[in-house]
């Protein structure tokens, strides 16, 4: 009898903890439901932002297959970024080079030139940071500061300045002769834009880093700046080392066809059959520009005149 009691003794225990473990399994597996519903949470975002980062993540990928055949053929591509205070330049840096391996693709920044980099020829401190075979070298802000930032800001003399427009053109003549792949990005944002930004930059602790005492008066010295980007333009734009302008009053836009440019100007395999082409509105070659700037300086001066009068 004794036997008999324990024997069922030991049945019930096992049927108990048998119940007990598969509510255990039922309580975890509630647990992890109850924890995914509560991670998902209803976002509305943009259609336009969606087909924005689809269309981003195709070029990427194309840029990828760039960058492969950059380094098997042992080709040397530099690219210039250049335009007035928060146009946008960094920003599409970063969306060109984000997925790219960063072995074959480096970003150059320069600080102020040090003392002894003042001693030197202008171009020196910028001739050693130039790709090597099968490396895509991006330039924020390049020796082009001379062009527009020194001469405004009185960082440079107007000799100086003068010597930097006759020579760049020849510069750049043996760059490309010696085999480099050379881009000239100048990204156009409007005065009432680039305030936009400014402000917002003073607002967002992320951003407050690219404020500069440079900044601070970019929006004084407007004029000026824009009479410097006419002389670089005049002075630099030619066929084999040309212009592109990029106006950036809309940072997606810009980015969009800023890349889509630099794959369809470069031929490599497997691209794919992508629309590369570019809008009017966007993209424009430097002639174009320089034409739409004689005639703004020529009524500005004409108003400036009749005012006086």
């Amino acid at each position: 009898m004794a036997i008999t009691e324990i024997n069922e003794a030991k049945k019930l225990e096992e049927i108990i903890h048998e119940d007990r473990r598969k509510n255990q399994e039922e309580n975890e597996q509630e647990k992890r439901q109850h924890s995914s519903r509560e991670e998902r949470l209803p976002i509305w975002v943009k259609k336009s932002v969606l087909d924005y980062e689809a269309e981003l993540k195709t070029l990427q990928i194309e840029l990828l297959k760039l960058q492969n055949h950059v380094k098997d053929e042992g080709l040397k591509v530099l690219m210039i970024f250049e335009g007035r205070d928060a146009a946008g330049k960094g920003g599409t840096i970063k969306r060109i080079t984000e997925h790219l391996n960063p072995r074959g693709a480096r970003v150059v920044a320069l600080d102020k030139p040090s003392d002894v980099e003042k001693t030197q020829w202008y171009f020196q401190r910028y001739a050693q940071h130039l790709p090597s075979a099968g490396e895509i070298v991006l330039f924020d802000r390049s020796w082009y500061n001379r062009g527009g930032v020194e001469p405004v800001m009185g960082f440079c003399t107007e000799k100086e300045h003068n010597e930097f427009l006759n020579h760049v053109s020849g510069f750049e003549e043996m760059l490309v002769n010696s085999g480099i792949i050379l881009f000239k990005f100048y990204f156009s944002v409007s005065k009432k834009e680039q305030a936009r930004r400014f402000k917002e930059r003073k607002t967002d602790p992320l951003k407050q880093y690219k404020l500069s005492p440079v900044d601070a008066k970019s929006q004084e010295l407007w004029e000026k700046y824009t009479v410097a980007k006419y002389s670089m333009l005049r002075a630099s734009h030619n066929g084999k080392s040309p212009w592109i302008i990029i106006r950036s009053d809309n940072k997606k836009k810009a980015r969009i066809n800023c890349i889509k440019h630099i794959l369809a100007s470069v031929q490599y395999p497997s691209k794919n059959k992508l629309n590369l082409r570019t809008s009017k509105k966007i993209l424009i070659w430097g002639d174009e520009e320089i034409k739409m700037m004689e005639i703004e300086l020529a009524l500005n001066q004409n108003e400036s005149i009749t005012q006086k009068g």
